[in-house]
């Protein structure tokens, strides 16, 4: 492998082609951009990214990342861009063309789902700074805090009885919610992930990764989301909408 360089950031942005939920999701237009390059700006827009990469099966999407700022170096194989291709997948992927292509490859990955378009860049820099001052932690993954609590719900059994997630008996379960831990839900804010190891352990997160709280954030999966997303870019006012902006206008010159 090649050598790792400490202190290089790379983002990666995946946005295949084939979304069946929402036909063309990651390039549907959102506000008059399209959705995958917000994540993109965020990339570009966050000082300690010396790349951001978009990681793509379609020479078109390519195309728009590419107008975006993106760098598109290669294009992801058909047989890992389909419903069940998995994050590890592309990873790897990405991993091994940069070894087997370039010099050196990224002592860290910021990963920024297109789904998730609303953030902010002082958040990203604060969980790469987290990231980074961690020397035993495997991953940074966000999550916002909920009200769910899943230690009170059931799953039930072929017999027809209720059985709980974590062992704890029926009656525990039924105790006060504020008995419990916080529970957080993962997003798709920002995951900070370790080249080292993914290429050792052939894995994203492993044991040791660091919570990361993040405000709650859309992540957008339906025509609902979208629309309801759509509004609230209207209010979302900020660096990332001002970037769009400039490229747009740089394409019309």
């Amino acid at each position: 492998m090649k050598p790792i360089q400490k202190g290089l950031i790379y983002a990666i942005v995946p946005a295949r082609s084939g979304s069946t939920g929402v036909k063309n999701k990651n390039i549907k237009p959102l506000a008059g951009h399209p959705l995958m390059t917000y994540s993109i700006a965020a990339g570009k827009l966050t000082p300690e990214v010396d790349r951001v990469i978009m990681s793509t099966d379609s020479e078109v999407y390519a195309q728009i990342a590419r107008a975006y700022g993106a760098d598109v170096p290669f294009l992801r194989p058909a047989e890992i861009s389909g419903n069940a291709a998995t994050d590890l997948e592309f990873m790897l992927h990405a991993i091994g063309w940069l070894d087997a292509h370039e010099d050196v490859l990224p002592e860290f990955w910021v990963h920024l789902r297109p789904t998730t378009p609303l953030r902010e860049i002082s958040v990203i820099r604060s969980a790469i700074g987290r990231m980074a001052a961690d020397d035993t932690a495997d991953s940074l993954r966000s999550a916002h805090r909920t009200d769910l609590c899943p230690f009170k719900w059931f799953w039930r059994s072929e017999d027809g009885y209720y059985q709980t997630f974590n062992g704890i008996t029926l009656d525990r379960a039924n105790g006060p919610r504020q008995g419990f831990p916080a529970m957080y839900i993962p997003d798709g804010y920002v995951d900070v992930l370790r080249t080292e190891y993914i290429v050792t352990h052939h894995l994203l997160h492993g044991e040791r990764m660091i919570g990361f709280e993040v405000p709650d954030t859309v992540d957008i999966d339906s025509i609902r989301e979208f629309e309801e997303t759509s509004e609230a870019v209207a209010l979302f006012d900020n660096e990332i909408m001002e970037y769009l902006r400039r490229c747009e206008a740089g394409k019309q010159t």
